[in-house]
């Protein structure tokens, strides 16, 4: 045997390997989408019971304990939202000694609320509702 076919084999079952590596990768990818897409089909109909229910066109008792739990969560974002709004309050309140201004990298890694949550929020978003 020759080492040029010794190579030619080992060759062959590297593009082999390659390829089912390929084949795995993109069925993983394929599931992976399907999980988003199925999570986000369930966030879909979850929403949608939620404002049947509040409108009276789903009875609440087989769900009672799940809308309570939905009810408690957005008594807390509320909560922190206007603990937030307290925040930005006091902070922007003048205080009677000039204070030196933050340093450059200090003010960008503040969020500006005026901007949104920025451009990879954007393309995440996109992404997500294209493949509802």
């Amino acid at each position: 045997m020759s080492v040029f076919d010794n190579l030619t084999r080992q060759a062959g079952r590297l593009a082999n390997d390659v390829q089912s590596s390929l084949k795995r990768a993109r069925v993983e990818g394929e599931r992976r989408l399907l999980q988003r897409q199925h999570r986000a089909a369930l966030e879909e109909l979850g929403e949608r019971t939620y404002e049947l229910v509040r409108t009276g066109a789903l009875p609440e008792e087989p769900v009672a304990a799940e809308i309570a739990a939905i009810e408690s969560k957005l008594m807390e974002l509320e909560a922190k939202v206007a603990e937030i709004d307290g925040l930005r309050d006091t902070a922007s309140e003048p205080d009677s000694t000039p204070e030196a201004p933050p340093p450059r990298a200090a003010v960008d890694a503040e969020p500006d609320s005026t901007r949104g949550p920025g451009p990879g929020w954007d393309a995440a978003d996109r992404f997500f509702r294209s493949n509802r």
